[in-house]
């Protein structure tokens, strides 16, 4: 679920395949390209049920966005998952207790807007990592990425405003917006985004309901692929309107948070 901002308001250098990507807009993945994609669930009636997406930051640690949690509900994480209509076999389904999950204390449920939609969640048990299963790098601490820099967005998001949800993993190329253009009046404006997070993607191609909390991944100049971003929100105008980008949360804005946050437990 990426929330909706109503306008009155790895181990190893992994390179991901990218067929011509045109998740709104988006298209098949290729199946386990992106190895650190977890999907975030919950229980209801004896089931699990996919909500958001998430980022494998270490073998027992996954990053994921702060408004996909609630305090009411118990959660699984489901590493080497593609096609969640029918099982593959890379599947790892982890429990996560409620007391390891660790939302940033500065998060207001009620003011996505304000910042700081990220949450950490430690794993029952560490995952086994694999060809479908690997941790996800992070960016140099600080990292601001350049106008029209080109990353992708993955997830099992809607594929349309409203729409159906895919059985199969998305992935959608969704350039940066630079804070500069972001902020501009006729764009997202200066009260809605902050230093601390990234606009990335345009009225084509975005995020959308269940991609919330996925990762962005950008491609470093030595090959190595970096999560960037967590999937925070769009517009309530919908999830592809014009001049309103996806908007996520600067993961190197952060990452001292991370660190103490995975260092303290």
């Amino acid at each position: 679920m990426l929330s909706f901002l109503l306008l009155l308001v790895a181990g190893g250098c992994w390179a991901a395949v990218l067929p011509n990507s045109r998740v709104v807009n988006g298209e098949d993945a290729v199946p386990y390209s992106w190895p650190w994609q977890i999907s975030l669930q919950y229980e209801r009636d004896g089931s699990y049920r996919h909500t958001c997406g998430g980022t494998l930051i270490a073998p027992n640690w996954v990053m994921t966005a702060a408004h996909c949690i609630s305090s009411t509900l118990t959660y699984q994480v489901v590493l080497g998952e593609y096609d969640m209509g029918t099982a593959e076999g890379p599947e790892q389904a982890i429990p996560v207790a409620s007391d390891d999950i660790f939302v940033h204390p500065q998060w207001r449920s009620y003011c996505v807007a304000c910042g700081n939609d990220i949450a950490l969640l430690k794993l029952q048990r560490p995952a086994v990592l694999s060809t479908q299963v690997q941790v996800g790098h992070l960016p140099p601490p600080g990292t601001v990425l350049p106008d029209g820099y080109p990353c992708y967005l993955s997830g099992w998001g809607r594929l349309s405003t409203g729409g159906p949800l895919p059985d199969r993993l998305q992935q959608a190329l969704l350039p940066v917006v630079s804070f500069e253009r972001c902020t501009q009046p006729d764009w997202w404006g200066a009260l809605s985004i902050r230093r601390t997070m990234i606009c990335a993607g345009g009225a084509e191609r975005a995020g959308c309901n269940g991609d919330s909390g996925g990762p962005l991944n950008c491609q470093a100049e030595d090959g190595t692929w970096e999560v960037h971003g967590i999937a925070s929100f769009v517009s309530g105008l919908g999830c592809n309107a014009e001049k309103k980008p996806t908007v996520f949360t600067r993961v190197s804005a952060f990452e001292d948070w991370i660190h103490e946050v995975m260092s303290q437990h």
